[in-house]
């Protein structure tokens, strides 16, 4: 608990310093580039095409409506969150690493890096979220009373990976190895968790559509297309709401638990 503390108090103490920061990791991403901050949207967009043409053109039959929405509105609602998520995981591993010189030179909390490079791709998400909202109204799906739990599924992906950034982090200075793992699991946790595929049609193998539901990654993509193409609320699923939030609470306690044995040594690893 005196860590937990601790880590809140670094967060409190540095929190201008902290939001600077992941101004400073969001303009630092885009500079030098011709079209600047524009690949925020270009490099996203390209890779939606790509998923839409492949399952809606080139494979026929697979891209089909989802409840009455068009599969690529099905499609964005759940791989726009996947963005940032797999931004976190690749990127997350590596921030401290990456902001070395803030722990070596500047003696800045550990604790606060991972959160300001999660706030740093937050400002993305949410830019990507008012064109998904854009997109679904001009295609004639505009936003109703579902959309208002939207922010509890934000502020749940991020939590969950900013914590994840930590205990991830952490690692990762102590051994390139986990770095490399991490790195190599990105894209069998993609395929594994229906960002692209409807975990719905599973109903032959109802054990492994349970099993892939406590997926932290398929709930909170479930939970975002909950808000825009399902149309349920968040306490109607009680089961894999309270699943999320125990693997959520082990998380944040092996986060705390590494930190604890790694804060001393990561300043003499990383010089």
């Amino acid at each position: 608990m005196s860590i937990f503390l601790d880590i809140i108090k670094d967060h409190i103490q540095y929190g201008q310093q902290i939001f600077k920061l992941a101004k400073a990791d969001l303009v630092k991403t885009y500079r030098g580039a011709a079209l600047g901050w524009a690949w925020a949207i270009i490099k996203p967009a390209v890779t939606i095409f790509v998923y839409w043409f492949t399952f809606q053109i080139g494979i026929r039959g697979i891209g089909k409506e989802v409840e009455g929405f068009p599969y690529f509105l099905w499609l964005i609602s759940g791989v726009i969150p996947w963005f940032y998520m797999s931004d976190i995981i690749t990127g997350g591993t590596e921030c401290i690493r990456k902001y070395s010189y803030l722990v070596t030179k500047m003696k800045f909390p550990i604790s606060t890096i991972p959160t300001f490079f999660s706030i740093s791709k937050f400002m993305v998400h949410l830019a990507l979220l008012v064109i998904m909202i854009l997109i679904f109204i001009i295609m004639g799906y505009p936003p109703d009373i579902y959309l208002l739990q939207l922010p509890i599924y934000m502020l749940l992906s991020f939590m969950f990976f900013t914590v994840f950034s930590l205990f991830s982090s952490l690692l990762a200075c102590m051994s390139k190895d986990f770095s490399n793992l991490v790195k190599s699991l990105v894209t069998a946790v993609f395929w594994l968790s229906g960002i692209i595929w409807n975990i719905n049609t599973l109903k032959d193998i109802p054990w492994l559509k349970s099993l892939l539901k406590i997926n932290p990654v398929t709930y909170l993509v479930e939970g975002y297309r909950n808000c825009f193409i399902h149309k349920t609320w968040i306490w109607e699923s009680p089961k894999t709401l309270i699943a999320f939030l125990v693997i959520l609470l082990a998380m944040i306690f092996a986060a705390i638990w590494i930190y604890r044995k790694l804060r001393k040594e990561i300043p003499d690893v990383l010089n």
